[in-house]
């Protein structure tokens, strides 16, 4: 007889530890959702830029019927169950199935994915845009090994400078769409002067003429997209143009579909940054467990808010370290 799975949400008001400001805009806050499917938990991250709301992740969850899954082995069975639909519900969905899959086996998420916690690549941390002074000194007391630099507007030459004087750090910047093809191609030989290790999403999604344009300038850091990326058939679109791609829970729909991104990825023969939404450790913790995957990592989302309810993850100066506990290997605070 089809058991219905317990399933149940309820909102998860994030609060910044600073206001958040890049090229889409700002914020103090962040509402996303939390899901428990039986005793599993997952995140879904209601990012407006990305059509999410808290009210079209709900609309979306409601919308689910659970059946024909008989126990949280049958994973595969309940996950391809899943409707076309919000990317951010179905992720949360996914992640809270993981975690109920590794608690029914007892072994922690990357174990059962056969994948290993030395192979984690350094996670780096967030400077958000603002004054030039002020993210010089976001930047000099910032505990960490890599910072990801917010840029995108008409100030970012004088930022990048104080920003490298602030700092010996390793820097990637991210622009989250915000620079135009003439912009991006003027900034490239200033990003090589200050030592940028790479780009990430100079250009609005979906200009590939516009990728195609800065493929030929050099010299350049190496360009990676992010917003451009929702599915497999968006990294094949961009196979050629760039040489990586940002791959995140959120966008893709989960832990399964974002597996099979990485492999679309490896097969056009580009390099993968696992990264996060403003986010608490459940998402990210559970993209976490795909880290060693992963060439580079942007999971510094816990870092980024005071109000945590979970504990997983743990960071130190970007070394990162896995849970124990079976599934995500969340512990409710």
């Amino acid at each position: 007889m089809p058991i219905t799975m317990r399933l149940s949400w309820h909102p998860l008001t994030l609060t910044l530890l600073q206001p958040f400001h890049i090229a889409h805009g700002v914020s103090t806050t962040r509402s996303n959702v939390l899901v428990q499917l039986d005793g599993g938990v997952g995140e879904a991250a209601a990012v407006p830029y990305h059509g999410e709301t808290p009210e079209g992740i709900g609309e979306y969850l409601r919308g689910l019927a659970l059946e024909r899954v008989g126990d949280a082995l049958e994973l595969h069975e309940l996950l391809t169950a899943l409707p076309a639909g919000s990317a951010a519900a179905r992720a949360a969905v996914d992640m809270a199935a993981h975690d109920l899959w590794g608690q029914a086996l007892g072994q922690p998420l990357y174990r059962l994915l056969g994948l290993s916690p030395r192979r984690l690549p350094l996670s780096s941390y967030t400077i958000p845009i603002g004054p030039s002074a002020q993210m010089a000194e976001l930047a000099r007391r910032a505990e960490a090994a890599i910072l990801k630099v917010k840029l995108g507007s008409d100030s970012d030459e004088e930022r990048l400078g104080a920003l490298r004087e602030a700092t010996a750090l390793p820097l990637r910047v991210d622009v989250n769409g915000g620079w135009s093809r003439e912009r991006a191609e003027q900034l490239l030989p200033l990003l090589v002067e200050h030592g940028v290790e790479l780009l990430e999403q100079p250009l609005p999604a979906g200009d590939l003429e516009g990728l195609q344009r800065l493929a030929r300038v050099y010299p350049r850091p190496p360009i990676f997209v992010d917003e451009s990326i929702k599915s497999s058939a968006d990294i094949l679109a961009h196979r050629g143009l760039v040489e990586g791609v940002v791959i995140k829970l959120a966008k893709s729909g989960g832990i399964r579909p974002a597996l099979e991104q990485i492999a679309v990825a490896r097969a056009c023969g580009l390099q993968v940054m696992l990264g996060c939404m403003i986010e608490s450790s459940v998402a990210v913790t559970a993209a976490a467990h795909l880290a060693p995957l992963a060439e580079y990592a942007d999971l510094d989302g816990p870092l980024l808010i005071a109000n945590d309810p979970f504990a997983g993850l743990q960071q130190e100066r970007g070394l990162l370290q896995l849970p124990e506990g079976p599934g995500l290997g969340l512990r409710r605070r």
